[in-house]
């Protein structure tokens, strides 16, 4: 046979092959027997789980839920942590970079200003008031001529 006809029949017999056992599985599910015999089954591994978590809480021993649960959350801390940690580096890299002490020194700068003007204000406020140059008394106006009526 060739290479094309070997391809074909195990194709054709893989694809009889998963017919008949789909077939199989259909009928043993609709039977009643089996059906119940698995609802049985399915109950009795269910209460199996809850007895066997009630005698490990009794013990006071983990479950494999109680372990995976404490897994999540070690990684959830672990991550913030590590978030925390490059905030810091980048913190400690600013302040090694000057940054702050730039800012720091500007702030300095303008606050010498301000008390420079301040200073200086205080030292105009603080002179005697100059002698108020003589008042003259505000002046009579003379009343308007009357023209002629013409």
């Amino acid at each position: 046979m060739t290479e094309t006809s070997d391809q074909n029949l195990r194709d054709r017999l893989a694809r009889g092959g998963e017919d008949a056992i789909g077939r199989l599985a259909q009928e043993l599910l609709e039977n009643p027997v089996v059906s119940s015999a698995l609802t049985r089954a399915l109950g009795a591994r269910e209460k199996a789980v809850e007895a066997q978590e009630a005698a490990l809480a009794a013990l006071n021993i983990p479950t494999a839920a109680d372990v995976e649960r404490l897994t999540r959350r070690v990684r959830s801390v672990s991550q913030r942590l590590e978030g925390i940690e490059d905030a810091v580096d980048r913190l400690d890299d600013r302040l090694a970079a000057g940054a702050v002490d730039a800012r720091l020194g500007k702030i300095e700068d303008s606050l010498a200003a301000l008390a420079t003007q301040l200073t200086a204000l205080s030292a105009e406020l603080a002179k005697p008031a100059a002698a108020p140059a003589a008042r003259r008394a505000p002046a009579k106006r003379k009343p308007a001529a009357k023209k002629p009526a013409v």
